[in-house]
């Protein structure tokens, strides 16, 4: 131990950080997972939509339930949690069960999810109105958003099939994906350039303590006492 301290391994000294590492395998699966998304584009679609309306609305039904004031607003938020969990597992279900390559789902995907954006938008705007609920304004902006984004898709359902809507997710998807890849990515390659700098200077550190040799402290040596000298007396 003695020998590693002298040679400059003090590991309180240097830390090393490997979130670089995960970043990249992270990186490499987000990536992945839009290509297949791409190769399996219906059934995949169908799973993450699914999953995520799930996660959203299980995720939010407990702060929600303890902050809203009004007994009525509890009642109707609830609905429409247990109706998108509902929702999304009905989803979920379709994808993995393989029915999400039939015609009658591919086109019910679109009405799924023109409900889903267009209810969630609905019973804000309700509860801003009726109820007196106060808000902030980009909450209200991406609420219309999503009253706007279930008109377009109830069109979108009515006048085309299904499949356009999941080929268009699956395109976005795809590229969320290689976004969110190479961000990461990057990411990593900044942690792993500092990891490589604290390696350096560790190492220059080490050079250094070969260059200067270990000096051993002499111990200090006894004082020596003088003889006592016999006092002579002058009579």
């Amino acid at each position: 131990m003695a020998f590693l301290c002298r040679k400059g391994f003090n590991m309180d000294k240097k830390k090393f950080a490997y979130g670089w590492l995960l970043k990249w395998v992270l990186a490499a699966i987000l990536i992945a997972a839009g290509i297949l998304v791409k190769i399996n584009e219906v059934e995949v679609v169908y799973a993450t939509t699914g999953i995520a309306i799930v996660l959203f609305s299980v995720l939010r039904i407990v702060p929600l339930m303890k902050t809203l004031k009004k007994e009525v607003l509890r009642t109707i938020n609830l609905i429409e949690v247990i109706f998108d969990t509902i929702m999304g597992g009905l989803m979920i279900y379709v994808a993995f069960s393989g029915l999400s390559g039939d015609p009658f789902w591919q086109g019910m995907y679109a009405y799924l999810l023109a409900v889903f954006f267009y209810a969630r938008g609905f019973i804000y705007m309700v509860s801003l109105y009726f109820f007196a609920e106060r808000t902030e304004a980009l909450k209200f902006w991406f609420h219309l958003i999503c009253i706007t984004l279930g008109a377009g898709l109830l069109v979108l359902a009515i006048t085309s099939t299904g499949n356009v809507i999941l080929k268009t997710l699956g395109w976005l998807i795809l590229f969320v994906s290689v976004a969110g890849g190479i961000y990461l990515g990057y990411d990593g390659y900044g942690g792993y350039r500092i990891y490589r700098q604290t390696s350096k200077s560790l190492n220059n550190e080490t050079k250094k303590d070969k260059k200067q040799p270990i000096v051993e402290k002499e111990l200090p040596k006894p004082i020596e006492q003088e003889p006592e000298k016999k006092e002579t007396y002058i009579n």
